[in-house]
């Protein structure tokens, strides 16, 4: 181990400068850890929506009856 001297024991070294690429990258990762939390929130919430439905909807659900067109006669007011 290295003997401290005055200078490494009372100064903190000087921070490396931030690159423009060091910044770039910081902010692509940012955007990029922000998109896939807000995927997985709404990947969450379309699941429990999903298993909602299909909690309250039987196995087999009968086919929706056949609408029958309702003709208005014309000329009645």
């Amino acid at each position: 181990m290295a003997k401290p001297t005055k200078i490494t024991l009372f100064e903190d070294p000087k921070p490396k400068a931030e690159t423009l690429m060091d910044r770039t990258t910081r902010a692509a990762r940012e955007i990029l850890d922000d998109e896939s939390e807000r995927r997985e929130i709404k990947t969450a919430r379309l699941r429990k929506a999903r298993l909602e439905r299909e909690a309250g909807t039987p196995a087999s659900a009968p086919k929706p009856a056949k609408k029958t067109s309702r003709a208005s006669p014309a000329g009645e007011t």
